[in-house]
């Protein structure tokens, strides 16, 4: 069994695969790192571990993992399942990488577009023949109703909400209409771009907000929670490869 486990800057998503098969996901605070970490793992006979960090992880949270198991601590350069053809590798997310590492197996031999909807909203194009290109990263819908509140003096901060029409008929509908449905079009205008200029068959999407937006985007996309995840694995199995 594999252990993998995703760093966010105060989450961390632990999980367990056999094979290419999630068997058991389990979050926690990264403050709690070390315990829970242990709690977890010590449920199942991991033979290996791999750690992608975008956050703040401490030499002494990475040790603990690495004194129980043979662990790879995920970065550019680690062999990857992949042609890595971004002009600054070291520059690349962690988190971007296992994303595309999950559609080159996934959706191996067709361009694809990978869209990552969290904090920011990331784009990453990889080609049929399996290079990846890069992409954009624009800011995701709490970054864009957090600026608006803290780069104002009067806009109110807002939770998420589906405006009913583009035309705000109030100041909250008209700052919903602006964020979500500029994020919509957004989107929708990046995955039309990628269909023409670069014929991009097939369209994921994940992170903290893909639900919300999915079922709401034009395009046909798929919508997929635990994408990061498989890339991870499929990067620590490959090592072996």
């Amino acid at each position: 069994m594999q252990l993998i486990i995703d760093v966010g800057n105060t989450r961390v998503k632990a999980a367990i695969f056999l094979d290419d098969v999630l068997q058991a996901r389990h979050h926690f605070l990264l403050e709690n790192f070390i315990e829970e970490v242990g709690e977890f793992a010590g449920l199942y006979p991991v033979k290996k571990a791999i750690i992608s960090s975008v956050g703040r992880l401490s030499e002494e949270q990475a040790r603990s993992v690495q004194l129980r198991f043979p662990t790879i601590i995920l970065s550019y350069k680690t062999p990857l399942p992949f042609k890595n053809d971004y002009g600054t590798p070291h520059t690349l997310g962690v988190d971007r990488i296992a994303l595309v590492a999950a559609f080159a197996k996934a959706y191996p031999q067709k361009n694809g577009l990978i869209i990552d909807a969290g904090t920011c909203i990331t784009y990453d194009f990889i080609t049929a023949k399996g290079s990846y290109k890069g992409g954009a990263i624009s800011p995701g819908l709490r970054l864009r109703y957090e600026t608006l509140n803290n780069l104002t003096a009067n806009l109110p901060l807002l939770e998420k909400q589906m405006p009913e029409s583009i035309v705000g008929t109030s100041t909250h509908e008209a700052i919903h209409s602006g964020v979500v449905q500029g994020v919509l079009l957004e989107i929708d205008g990046a995955i039309n771009h990628y269909k023409e200029h670069y014929n991009v068959e097939t369209v994921i999407i994940t992170g903290g907000d893909a639900e919300f937006l999915a079922k709401r985007l034009k395009n046909s996309i798929f919508a997929h929670s635990k994408f990061l995840l498989e890339g991870l694995n499929y990067i620590l199995t490959y090592q072996n490869d």
